[in-house]
């Protein structure tokens, strides 16, 4: 099945939720290392989002691009982590659930607050989107960006070396001045980004905002495009506790944040950090009440 005969099958598609804190609960690396070293808890994290109602797995590959991995001196393969990440996803979704690969940002800042230019961004992305491309997914989501020029470069990359139809997500600080990335991206130049390079959907995950939260960012997306909207908050604001950051909102509230979502124009929507199968499956029950 392609994504596109997906959205003609379901009004509301669910994507899974957060993969790195359920890693980390369960004493495993956060990052794609985990796709290498403990491929059977993130195999399990995998088949629990498919049981629990989503419909498109999203790889756990965020960051597992070439500077991000060389930036903090992880000692691992770009080709063989991404790899190993769609086969776990494909693995756990078997023949009706779809597979997405996930590009997150690189960590580092363009010129000329950082020293990468574009080009060297571009290429970046460039590769690791050929090698999810390579292994069979049905879709990229670029997600998490909060620097639109980056997130371009990647949308450049994506759809000059694939033909795969592609997600954008920035993530928000604040729904207010037509909400903020905290680098100062907007919703609307996401938008506008997003139609200029064919993206299939577009809209915004993690950050600092809640459910709700979310829910005033969906509305400002719809005032700002046409395109589908994506929505993946995460599980509340966040919270540091024991210098820890900690995520308390319950599967049936986070549920009816979402909700909210929906009604403001979303038709994608899933979970990011602090988000479980709990609350995928309390998503999808309350979309079976909705239509």
């Amino acid at each position: 099945m392609k994504f596109s005969e997906l959205q003609e099958k379901k009004r509301i598609i669910i994507f899974d939720g957060g993969m790195g804190s359920l890693l980390s609960e369960r004493g495993c690396d956060t990052s794609g290392m985990s796709n290498i070293n403990n491929s059977e808890a993130v195999l399990d994290i995998h088949r629990e989002y498919a049981g629990a109602g989503s419909d498109v797995l999203i790889t756990n590959t965020f960051t597992m691009n070439r500077i991000s991995i060389e930036s903090h001196g992880l000692n691992i393969d770009v080709g063989e982590v991404n790899k190993a990440g769609v086969r776990l996803a494909r693995e756990a979704a078997g023949s009706d659930k779809l597979i997405f690969g996930d590009i997150g940002p690189t960590g580092q800042l363009l010129e000329p607050y950082g020293s990468y230019s574009e080009e060297q961004i571009y290429n970046n992305y460039a590769e690791q989107a050929a090698i999810l491309s390579g292994e069979g997914v049905h879709g990229l989501i670029i997600e998490t960006f909060t620097d639109l020029r980056e997130a371009v470069c990647a949308l450049r990359a994506c759809k000059d070396k694939t033909n795969l139809p592609l997600i954008l997500s920035l993530a928000y600080s604040t729904p207010q001045k037509g909400g903020r990335t905290i680098m100062g991206s907007t919703v609307e130049g996401a938008a506008a980004a997003a139609e200029e390079f064919g993206a299939v959907a577009v809209g915004a995950n993690c950050g600092d905002l809640d459910p709700l939260g979310m829910a005033a960012i969906t509305k400002l997306y719809k005032e700002a495009t046409a395109l589908p909207l994506i929505l993946q908050p995460n599980a509340g604001i966040p919270k540091l506790v024991d210098s820890e950051t900690r995520y308390d909102m319950q599967p049936e509230e986070y549920a009816e944040g979402v909700v909210e979502c929906i009604k403001h124009g979303a038709s994608i929507v899933g979970g990011c950090c602090g988000t479980t199968p709990a609350h995928i499956e309390a998503v999808a029950g309350r979309i079976n009440e909705l239509i």
